[in-house]
């Protein structure tokens, strides 16, 4: 059995050492929905259909999902089909099929059957979109006092959104004739990505385990004058950036004076 060292891991570990705590829980289930996980399939896929290998225990029906493709392959032993997604993709193809996932069974210390009410509650949680809404804001304020979970939440989802947008500020907002608010406030965000990143905010105030509350998220340019009050007043976060394209300069030859042409 390999050592506890991926999240799910260290999430499965947290959950079981404080079996009451609902954050830990909570923290568990974003964990497989956030990971990429390795799903054995029972033949090739095609275009049109994805069969996942089906295995029994008890009265129940399983998919077996791995968090690493050598862990996969430690439990098959043998070439066998797979498919690479997220887990919340894998939950959205499954749910309301009546099958529940195995994960790293036998081979990680996160090994552990999730039922069929798992893995539709997961879905259900998951396909909650957030709500959209038109409001004037008329203040910035430092963000008030939040829970660290959700600190914790925020910094985990923002640190996979690569390259989506610069940057994002953490503040409270009032806006005309409504209660202020904490917001969460991107800035330059490419555009088609606005919707996921909604999302994975929405999802980081559910998974955080706070029972009730909200967080606004907006989307502004960097020449917006709200910019520069969140800017004075908002908590940063650097989001993540890809790498530089790498260059080459390539010298004309007997361009360079330090470095004469060698002639043959």
């Amino acid at each position: 059995m390999t050592p506890l060292d991926t999240p799910l891991d260290l999430a499965q570990a947290a959950m079981d050492a404080a079996p009451e705590d609902t954050t830990k829980r909570m923290a568990f289930y974003e964990r497989v929905a956030d990971s990429e996980l390795f799903l054995v399939l029972d033949t090739e896929p095609t275009d049109d259909k994805i069969q996942p290998a089906l295995f029994p225990v008890e009265d129940e029906h399983y998919a077996l999902v791995f968090d690493s493709e050598s862990r996969m392959a430690e439990f098959t032993q043998n070439p066998t089909p797979f498919l690479s997604m997220a887990g919340r993709q894998i939950t959205a193809m499954l749910a309301g099929q009546d099958i529940g996932l195995g994960l790293n069974l036998a081979v990680a210390p996160s090994s552990m059957l999730l039922p069929a009410s798992a893995v539709q509650w997961l879905h259900d949680t998951l396909g909650t979109a957030p709500e959209a809404s038109e409001a004037t804001p008329s203040a910035i304020y430092p963000p008030g006092q939040l829970p660290e979970t959700l600190i914790t939440a925020l910094d985990t989802k923002l640190a996979t959104m690569v390259g989506l947008a610069k940057f994002a500020y953490l503040a409270e907002i009032e806006y005309e004739n409504r209660p202020r608010t904490h917001v969460m406030a991107f800035i330059d965000a490419i555009p088609d990505a606005e919707p996921a990143i909604a999302a994975a905010i929405s999802e980081a105030l559910t998974f955080s385990g706070i029972e009730a509350g909200s967080l606004d998220v907006i989307f502004l340019d960097a020449t917006n004058k709200l910019s520069a009050a969140l800017a004075k007043n908002g908590l940063r976060f650097d989001l993540p950036q890809p790498p530089e394209p790498a260059t080459q300069t390539i010298e004309a030859p007997g361009s360079n004076p330090d470095k004469p042409p060698i002639l043959r």
